[in-house]
């Protein structure tokens, strides 16, 4: 009899164990609480990209082949700096050609004076001699001619002093334009020609002309630029704080203000942008760097309890007109209605319902109910 009762326990335990209900694989991650003593409450969740309100593609005036090029890519450089020098030999025998002419020009322009003088002697003796009638009307007339077409002369050839000088100052300022120079100060992110090379301030059509030295950025002019959800740019107001975390260093919390909402909306996107300036920059911070930020409250609103916390934008889910997200105690699953004060792009910001470090289920498979025995898996 005993063996019998054991028998029938091991075999109705052993069919228990078979149609036992199998344990749901999900992927969890921790609440993190949103807010802390003396923080400030956060409106808005969203995310952008650190880029340089001044930023240039420097190139020539002229078109020209690089003969010497000063520059590499991580260089600090100043405003005037000396970037690259262009083929230069046309433009000096130009120059040159220009100031002997402007040499000539003057040379001329000396001699007239002296013919002037000249003529203004020969007319006045004539003049006095005509007064006594010794000389000829006629003689008279010629001498005055003479003086006036020399005078006209001095004129003309002032003129082409004039122009010779500034035919000297063009070629000149070409030569100039031979040397390029940074148009601020900077750090030099790209080099995008080599000595050899010909350049060009416009595209020639073809892959052997460069359009661009090199592409210079002030690294003093770093903010970030956000694409914010139309429905919520409500929540956000000029001068703002902001609290802004690098993709590279998550840890790290950097204050910044809202510097300005661009007036207009993308239609095909439904956002507004908006540009947020760093209070104090440091050399970590680069272009092109993601960013994530939080709005805070604006007008400076007073610490809050620490239940605000902030979880993956999967985790929450719509249940009978209500948010609701899966927490797992004791290896099952628990529904739990939550209050969403706001959306980022990939946070939820939760101020009710749930406390920080509790374990909550993103992307949540079909077809799991509360109550569901699950095993959790790292996400």
């Amino acid at each position: 009899m005993a063996i019998a009762v054991l028998a029938l326990v091991l075999v109705g335990g052993g069919a228990w164990w078979l149609k036992r209900p199998k344990a749901i694989e999900v992927r969890t991650v921790l609440a993190r609480a949103a807010n802390g003593p003396g923080a400030e409450r956060t409106v808005l969740n969203a995310s952008g990209y650190v880029t340089a309100r001044r930023a240039a593609t420097v190139s020539s005036k002229v078109t020209g082949k690089v003969t010497e090029l000063l520059i590499e890519e991580g260089l600090k450089v100043q405003e005037g700096q000396v970037l690259a020098r262009l083929d230069d030999t046309n433009v000096k025998a130009s120059l040159r050609l220009a100031e002997a002419q402007l040499l000539s020009a003057k040379a001329a322009l000396e001699e007239t004076r002296v013919r002037i003088k000249e003529a203004d002697l020969n007319l006045r003796r004539i003049s006095d001699l005509a007064k006594h009638s010794i000389s000829a009307q006629a003689d008279l007339d010629h001498a005055e001619a003479e003086a006036e077409s020399l005078k006209a002369k001095l004129a003309q050839q002032q003129s082409d002093v004039v122009v010779a000088e500034r035919q000297v100052a063009s070629w000149q300022q070409q030569l100039e334009d031979t040397v390029i120079r940074a148009p601020f100060s900077g750090i030099v992110t790209s080099k995008n020609a080599q000595p050899g090379e010909m350049i060009s301030p416009m595209s020639a059509g073809g892959s052997f002309t460069r359009t661009g030295i090199c592409t210079i950025v002030d690294m003093e002019s770093l903010e970030v630029e956000i694409d914010v959800n139309e429905s919520y740019i409500n929540r956000v107001q000029p001068g703002q704080a902001v609290e802004a975390a690098l993709d590279a260093y998550p840890e790290w919390k950097i204050p910044c203000k809202v510097i300005a909402i661009i007036p207009s909306a993308d239609r095909q996107k439904s956002t507004v942008k908006v540009r947020v300036g760093f209070d104090k920059l440091e050399p970590r911070i680069l272009p092109e760097m993601s960013v994530k930020v939080a709005f805070q409250e604006a007008g400076g609103a007073g610490p809050v309890a620490g239940r605000t916390v902030t979880v993956p934008k999967s985790a929450v889910q719509q249940q009978d007109g209500r948010d609701v997200v899966l927490v797992v105690q004791n290896g099952r699953a628990e529904r739990r209605a939550v209050t969403v004060r706001s959306t980022g792009a990939d946070e939820a910001l939760v101020s009710a319902g749930l406390a920080g470090g509790e374990r909550v289920v993103v992307d949540s498979p079909k077809g799991l109910a509360d109550g569901a025995i699950v095993r959790e898996t790292k996400p």
